[in-house]
């Protein structure tokens, strides 16, 4: 079987649905079932936009002769001649459009929608955002498979109860959802308690509207102990989790959420948002808070970086925790939906 593959993603520095896509490519190199089959990557010169998807993509298909087509990144071509298999990681354009651009928004509600209506299958990667695709984008339940991605393997040698700085780190893309200004105010209000707490926040920030977290920070009156950083190559990144006490991500609305559980297998206890999607995905290696209060946030994270009973009672509820999630089961059951659906075209 040929599979052609949306491989825009791969390109410059992968983020969500890169990373997706990239952690499902790797199990598949590895995997005797998927050599059976010839992987086709399509992706532009530069960057893909709506009209290299729609147009340009089928035309690529065809070409290879493939037999199904894998979309991991929202959206798919209308007029595929193969069968699509969509991926939708969450469908916050449609549950909060507030969080959008007009144009923006439109298109990824419009084309997300008639992506998963053309698909054969669509994926998902939590329980929360199939219920949240039925019902936003009416979507019948049977059509939509949960398979939950896995976190980057962070070790680097750490140990749950290492000697660590008193550093609290963020990493994830910045949207307004996330509450980064929280984050900052409460970080600032615990360094009256901690004065050797750090902050590092890693991300690209993508708030709309633009916030200047840099001014934020400034105006903390904590802005020597808080580093802003766009991007980190990989191994500074799993630095920054090998030296980091405890780890903070505090969003209204995810798809799943794989940086946290990066920060639980490196060993750190996590602060999070009691929403659905983080009971579903973290079970009970966190610590959770109503809503994004600076007083809150700075309770919590005292207690993530000094209360000993609290951090190793979630480094052994990670334990079972992170079992749940592996990389090599997410791609057997994705080539394993994307046999299905060619099979199914053939015995019509």
């Amino acid at each position: 079987m040929r599979i052609a593959i949306d491989a825009r993603e791969l390109q410059g520095r992968a983020t969500g649905v890169g990373t997706y896509l990239a952690g499902v490519l790797a199990e598949w190199t590895t995997m005797p079932a998927a050599r059976e089959h010839q992987l086709v990557l399509c992706a532009p010169d530069a960057d893909g936009d709506t009209w290299w998807e729609q147009r340009v993509l089928p035309r690529l298909v065809r070409e290879a002769n493939a037999d199904v087509l894998f979309s991991p990144g929202y959206t798919a071509p209308l007029l595929a001649s193969v069968p699509t298999v969509v991926a939708i990681h969450d469908v916050s354009f449609a549950a909060h459009p507030e969080w959008f651009g007009w144009r923006e928004g439109m298109r990824r509600r419009t084309l997300t929608r008639l992506s998963a209506r053309r698909a054969a299958r669509v994926l998902t990667i939590s329980e929360f955002s199939k219920r949240e695709i039925v019902a936003h984008l009416g979507i019948a339940e049977g059509k939509i498979e949960v398979i939950y991605p896995a976190p980057a393997n962070r070790e680097l040698a750490t140990r749950a109860l290492m000697a660590r700085e008193n550093l609290v780190l963020f990493v994830g893309s910045i949207f307004n959802r996330r509450h980064i200004p929280e984050l900052v105010d409460g970080f600032a209000r615990l360094t009256r308690d901690l004065p050797d707490a750090r902050l590092e926040i890693v991300g690209d920030n993508r708030t709309t509207p633009r916030i200047d977290l840099s001014t934020i920070a400034t105006a903390s009156g904590a802005a020597d102990r808080i580093a802003l950083r766009s991007y980190l190559p990989d191994l500074e990144l799993s630095e920054l989790y090998r030296r980091a006490r405890a780890f903070v991500f505090l969003s209204d609305y995810e798809g799943f959420g794989l940086t946290p559980l990066e920060a639980l297998g490196a060993g750190m206890p996590i602060v999070v948002l009691d929403t659905p999607v983080a009971r579903e995905v973290y079970g009970s290696a966190a610590l959770y808070i109503d809503r994004p209060d600076p007083g809150l946030i700075a309770a919590a994270v005292k207690r993530a970086l000094t209360d000993e009973t609290e951090r190793a009672r979630i480094q052994a509820a990670a334990r079972d925790t992170l079992a749940r999630y592996s990389w090599r089961r997410c791609a057997e059951r994705v080539l394993a939906t994307l046999i299905a659906c060619r099979r199914c075209r053939d015995s019509r």
